[in-house]
C-alpha cells in the first residue's frame, strides 16, 4: 500500500532537484550581466603577463643618439689612365699597399705604336731634307765666293788696263776710242763685282733664316717625338700617391678609355667616419659635436667635421674625424656604432623606450592604476629621446607604471582590464 508523501513548501522547495536548472540559468545570467558590465565598448580584458610594464622615473637624461658609421679614407685619389688601351697585364691586386710611382697595370695601344713609327720616319725625312739643303747652300755659297774672286781679279785687270790706256791717251799715242773702251770695261767689271758682293750678303742672310726655320721645325718634330714616346710610357698606369689600392675594376683584355675611372687609391694617413642620421635631428646636428664608440676595449672620441645639406630617404649624411687616438688596423668599410652627443645630461622624468611609440607617436600612453588591476589611456608629451629612454615633459609622475610594449591589438579602447 502506497504512502502519501507530504508536499514540500516554502524555501525548501528551492533546494529540490527540480529547482537546479533554474539556479544554473540564474547564475549564467548573472555572470553574463557582470561580463557585459565590465567589458563595455571602451574597455578590453587582457593578460598582464604578455605586457611590458615599466616605471616612470626621475633621473639623468643623457641627450644622445646612436648612429651607424663606416670607416672611409679622408683622402682618396681616383686612378685613371692618361692613355687609352687594352689591359695587357695587372701587376698589383686590390688591397695591396703601394708607393707613389709603383706600376699597377700595363696597357697596350697599337695605334700609338703606329704613331711613333710614323713620327720617327717623318723626323728622319726632315733631317735628310735639312742636311741636303745645307749641302746645297754651302755649294751655292762656294760658287758665289768663286764668282766674287773671279770678278775681283777681273776688276784689277781692267783697272790696270784702264790706267795704261789713260796714260797712252794722254800722250796722244792711242785713239780716244781705245781709252773709252778701257774705261767702260773697268766700270762694268766693278759694278758686276759690287753686285756679286751684294748677292753674297743677301744669300747669306737668306740661308741663315732658312736654316734657322728648318732647325726650329726639326726641333719641334723632335719635341713631338719625345711627347709621343712619353705617351708610350703612360701606358703603364702608376700609383699617384702612397696608400692602399682600394679598388681596381679592370680585367685582362678589357679596353680602357683615356681618363676613365678604373680604380681608387686610399691614403692610409687619415680616416673619416661616414654616417647617415635621421632627418628628425637635422636642426640639432652641427659641426663640432662629439661622438664616441668602443673598440678593442677602449673608447675613442670623434668630432663632427661636415654636415651635408641634402636629405635622401629621410636621412642626411655627416662626416666625423678622429680627435686624437684611433683604433689600430682600420680598414675601409668597417662599421662602428657612434653615440652622438646632442646636449648636456639633465635631470628629467623618463620612461624606457618601447614599441608603443609606433602606435601613439608619443601623444598618449596606458597608465596603470594604484592597484595594478587596469590601465587607462592618458595624454602625455614626449620631448627628447635617446636609444634607451624618452623624456616625458607632461602627463606622468615618477613612480607611476605604464605599458611600453606594442599597442597594435588594443584598438581604440580607453581602458585595459587585467
Amino acid at each position: 500500500m502506497d504512502k502519501e508523501l507530504p508536499k514540500i513548501k516554502g524555501w525548501r522547495k528551492a533546494l529540490t532537484k527540480k529547482a537546479l536548472p533554474w539556479w544554473s540559468a540564474g547564475i549564467l545570467l548573472t555572470l553574463l550581466i557582470v561580463f557585459l558590465a565590465t567589458t563595455s565598448s571602451d574597455s578590453m580584458k587582457i593578460d598582464r603577463d604578455n605586457l611590458s610594464i615599466a616605471s616612470v622615473e626621475r633621473g639623468e637624461f643623457n641627450d644622445y643618439t646612436r648612429v651607424s658609421a663606416s670607416i672611409q679614407p679622408l683622402v682618396s685619389v681616383q686612378l685613371s689612365p692618361q692613355e687609352g688601351g687594352i689591359v695587357q697585364e695587372i701587376l698589383i691586386e686590390e688591397g695591396s699597399q703601394v708607393k707613389t710611382g709603383d706600376p699597377i697595370l700595363i696597357l697596350s695601344n697599337d695605334n700609338l705604336d703606329l704613331q711613333i713609327l710614323n713620327a720617327e720616319a717623318e723626323l728622319a725625312e726632315k733631317e735628310n731634307i735639312l742636311r741636303n739643303t745645307m749641302i746645297q747652300m754651302e755649294q751655292q755659297k762656294l760658287s758665289v765666293r768663286q764668282e766674287e774672286l773671279q770678278l775681283s781679279t777681273e776688276v784689277q785687270r781692267n783697272l790696270r788696263n784702264f790706267k795704261q790706256q789713260q796714260a797712252l791717251y794722254n800722250d796722244k799715242l792711242i785713239p780716244e776710242e781705245d781709252y773709252m773702251k778701257a774705261q767702260e770695261d773697268y766700270e762694268l767689271s766693278r759694278k758686276r763685282y759690287d753686285l756679286v758682293k751684294e748677292r753674297a750678303v743677301q744669300d747669306s742672310l737668306y740661308r741663315s733664316v732658312e736654316i734657322q726655320q728648318m732647325q726650329q721645325s726639326l726641333g719641334n718634330m723632335r719635341l713631338n717625338m719625345e711627347m709621343i714616346r712619353k705617351r708610350k710610357e703612360k701606358l703603364i698606369v702608376r700609383a699617384p700617391i702612397d696608400g692602399e689600392l682600394g679598388l681596381l675594376d679592370v680585367n685582362l683584355g678589357q679596353s680602357v678609355a683615356e681618363g676613365s675611372m678604373i680604380g681608387q687609391i686610399n691614403s692610409m694617413d687619415s680616416y673619416k667616419l661616414e654616417t647617415k642620421i635621421d632627418e628628425h635631428y637635422i636642426d640639432r646636428v652641427v659641426p663640432g659635436l662629439t661622438a664616441n664608440f668602443e673598440r678593442q676595449g677602449k673608447r675613442f672620441e670623434v668630432i663632427l667635421r661636415k654636415v651635408y645639406p641634402e636629405v635622401r630617404e629621410g636621412k642626411f649624411q655627416a662626416d666625423f674625424k678622429f680627435e686624437e687616438d684611433r683604433p689600430a688596423n682600420l680598414r675601409s668599410g668597417q662599421t662602428y656604432y657612434l653615440d652622438l652627443q646632442l646636449g648636456q645630461p639633465e635631470e628629467a622624468v623618463i620612461i624606457p623606450r618601447g614599441t608603443f611609440y609606433q602606435k601613439t607617436g608619443g601623444r598618449w600612453i596606458y597608465v596603470l592604476d594604484k592597484n595594478g588591476n587596469k590601465a587607462t589611456k592618458r595624454e602625455i608629451k614626449i620631448g627628447r629621446q635617446n636609444p634607451r629612454y624618452y623624456e616625458v615633459t607632461e602627463g606622468l609622475m615618477p613612480g607611476e607604471q605604464v605599458i611600453v610594449s606594442s599597442y597594435d591589438r588594443f584598438g581604440d579602447n580607453e581602458t585595459l582590464i587585467f
